[in-house]
């Protein structure tokens, strides 16, 4: 691609839209950082951008309704500014730079483009605080929560409740909307905005189809282990990895051999960022929200579904007898929670669990070593992927090859894996689950 700092050029699509009758333009455009300043901290320039898109659309919220804005839009704003790592804004912008060093332009749409990945984060996590029915999100109360609290001296009955879930809905309706705005007003080159939109619809439906699928297997039992994966490769591997690895290539202008080995290491490393979730979840270790929260909903995790499977195969009758009484127990209490980790631990799926987390990252590592041309990017992005699969600083001392048993270039992974292919997820054969 040919793009220019500071200069339109025949192609490029317009800076914002044209609005429709009383919907403003977007904020006018901010200086844009360095790519150097960004690399020093991608969530802080995220967070910039973001809160300068947001403090526009909050300020016509209000002009439109006081009460819509302050019970609605504000709290958007105030949750998608107040928290989170900004993980899949960090991986877009290392995919980027993983393949080359930005010029202003492409600076520039990298943090678009991340602003709108954390408004379709924020739906998705307003929503599924909604579902799970959860009060608690990073230390503070859920968005449906707060309004159900503020509106509980003036509503009858469950009404104070009805509207917390209700606004809560509406928010992550908003938030959805507010981040195909951006997406829609991205400056690019046409080809190159054509095949982002292709990619960031592709991306929300996936996510909303992972989501189902976690309320579908809560609801009905079914916790195999292929399913769990297939969950887990649509709602974290994608969502949260592979896709902003694609669109940080497709901003580069990467070419397709380039693009698919990103999107390989990235399913690799999302699928060991969920497992890892998983593990964090069950044992405690999840700041920001009381742990055993996927136990209390039912939630099918690949760690529980492979514990159920090796309670099955070994005849770990206590461990069944556990998980069949306590898992999906909205009341389940600290002691139920440690009986659930102890028969988790007995039947060793948190060790495989580990070992599979492991041997996915070294397979990322190797699909990695097949991006071109090397660039400065290119250690920091397999850093975050360790990172965010509980593995700091472990990238150098993994060996690059690849041990027996784990994922060949275009192959399928064992332990209920996903096949790495760009093409999707599919169903595969399980290992050490039985």
């Amino acid at each position: 691609m040919d793009w220019e700092d500071g200069r339109r050029r025949e192609g490029l699509r317009p800076a914002s839209a044209p609005a429709a009758p009383g919907c403003p333009d977007g904020p006018a455009p901010a200086a844009v950082p360095a790519y150097a300043e960004v690399d020093a901290d991608v969530p802080a320039a995220v967070r910039g951008r973001l809160q300068d898109w947001l403090a526009h659309r909050t300020a016509w919220a209000e002009a439109l309704d006081e009460t819509f804005a302050h019970d609605v839009a504000a709290r958007l704003e105030r949750f998608a500014l107040g928290g989170g790592k900004r993980v899949r804004p960090r991986f877009l912008w290392w995919g980027l730079r993983g393949c080359a060093r930005p010029c202003d332009a492409r600076t520039r749409a990298a943090l678009d483009l991340s602003a709108a990945l954390e408004l379709l984060q924020c739906c998705a996590l307003i929503h599924d605080d909604v579902m799970d029915g959860d009060l608690v999100r990073r230390g503070e109360p859920s968005l449906h929560a707060a309004v159900a609290g503020q509106y509980a001296g003036v509503a009858t009955g469950a009404g104070h409740r009805r509207l917390g879930e209700s606004a809560a809905v509406l928010a992550g309706d908003l938030a959805l909307a507010w981040a195909d705005d951006i997406v829609g007003e991205l400056e690019l080159p046409a080809p190159v905005a054509k095949e982002i939109r292709s990619v960031w619809a592709v991306m929300r439906t996936e996510m909303v189809a992972g989501q189902y699928l976690d309320m579908h297997g809560a609801v009905t039992g079914t916790r195999s282990v292929a399913r769990a994966v297939r969950a887990a490769c649509l709602k974290s591997a994608l969502y949260t990895v592979e896709r902003p690895l694609q669109l940080g290539a497709l901003l580069a202008g990467a070419d397709a051999k380039t693009t698919a080995a990103l999107r390989a290491a990235g399913r690799c490393a999302g699928i060991a960022f969920q497992l890892h979730d998983d593990v964090r979840d069950l044992y405690g270790e999840h700041g920001g929200r009381p742990p055993g929260q996927d136990i209390r909903s039912g939630k099918p995790t690949y760690l529980i579904a492979v514990a159920l499977a090796r309670a099955g195969s070994t005849g770990n009758a206590t461990a069944q007898e556990v998980f069949a009484r306590q898992v999906g127990r909205a009341d389940l209490d600290a002691d139920g929670l440690r009986a659930v980790r102890d028969a988790v631990t007995s039947t060793g799926a948190r060790r495989i669990v580990t070992r599979r987390i492991d041997q996915l990252l070294t397979t990322a590592r190797r699909h990695l070593s097949h991006v071109s041309p090397r660039t400065e990017g290119h250690d920091r992005l397999l850093a975050l992927m360790y990172a965010a699969a509980g593995r700091p600083g472990a990238t150098a001392s993994v060996d690059p090859a690849v041990p027996h048993g784990t994922v060949r270039e275009g192959a399928t992974t064992h332990g209920g894996g996903v096949s790495l292919s760009p093409a999707g997820p599919h169903r595969s054969t399980t290992e050490e689950a039985s």
